[in-house]
């Protein structure tokens, strides 16, 4: 695949400018020779305006004499930073075998049950599915719920067993930390009940105090 910027502008600037073979022209734009045939004759690319690539900064004049002067040359092209800053770095979506998709129900509804704490993203990226799918599964409004079981996804040969340790155990280190934020997962003080007040302290009673011995008055009380 070619690095340099506008392929077939720049594939039909060498068609009307210079002496390159379709080959030559072919390999350094990344295209079939016999579609640099068809720019040649004017059957392909009839309404691009060409590309000089020795102005855009994408080829050499010392490349371009090499290669008129000799047709199995094959020019190198300028590496261009904008081409680099237009290359998609995203990671192409998982591919999944036909014969393996009606598995994935199967294997969502496995962490649907097991592990509510892996995220319908995380499962969608894994398994190489939709979140709607993933939301289907989970309420039961797929086409196909009264079939579908859960089914460890390595077993359906979905994914490998590092990776699906992996995501567990990620999952489950970022509800951890959810869960420290919010409090949940850290033990509160226990106040005593309202209800239970401090027991007062004993103190015994203050006893009479004994006078001299008992006389027939205090006994039998006074006479009329």
């Amino acid at each position: 695949m070619t690095d340099i910027l506008m392929p077939k502008a720049t594939a039909v600037w060498l068609v009307d400018n210079t002496s390159l073979t379709f080959e030559q022209i072919a390999d350094f734009c990344g295209l079939h020779p016999l579609e640099v045939r068809g720019i040649a004759d004017g059957d392909v690319a009839r309404d691009i305006r060409g590309a000089d690539p020795l102005v855009n900064g994408q080829l050499t004049r010392e490349e371009l004499d090499k290669a008129q002067n000799d047709e199995n040359y094959r020019m190198q092209a300028v590496v261009s930073r904008h081409a680099e800053l237009l290359k998609s770095h995203k990671p192409a979506p998982k591919y999944t075998p036909v014969s393996r998709r009606q598995d994935r129900p199967d294997a969502i509804a496995w962490f649907v049950r097991n592990h509510p704490e892996v995220t319908d993203a995380q499962i969608a990226k894994l398994l190489g599915t939709t979140k709607s799918t993933i939301e289907s599964v989970r309420n039961r409004t797929h086409w196909n719920s009264a079939n579908i079981k859960p089914v460890d996804p390595v077993t359906l040969g979905l994914v490998g067993q590092l990776a699906l340790d992996e995501l567990v155990r990620k999952a489950a280190d970022k509800k951890a930390k959810d869960d420290a934020k919010k409090g949940g997962a850290t033990l509160q003080p226990v106040d005593a009940p309202e209800a239970a007040e401090a027991e007062p302290e004993f103190v015994p009673e203050a006893r009479e105090r004994r006078g001299a011995e008992p006389t027939a008055e205090s006994v039998f009380g006074k006479k009329d």
